[in-house]
């Protein structure tokens, strides 16, 4: 999926929730998105995504 058309379907789920839930929830699905594709995006360039969770601990 080319990401223009990513990016779309990204804005038309955002807007859905803005309409139905209110900015509040427009907030929380626009972070958890921005998250999950920061995560996807480091896994995709060969990270793997429990060196991130256990590096978290380690600074604990």
């Amino acid at each position: 999926m080319s990401r223009d058309v990513l990016g779309l379907l990204v804005g038309m789920a955002l807007g859905c929730v803005g309409w139905f839930g209110g900015f509040g929830a427009f907030l929380l699905v626009a972070v958890l998105g921005g998250l999950g594709y920061a995560a996807g995006r480091y896994a995709e360039q060969g990270g793997d995504l429990r060196d991130l969770l256990t590096a978290e601990r380690r600074h604990r």
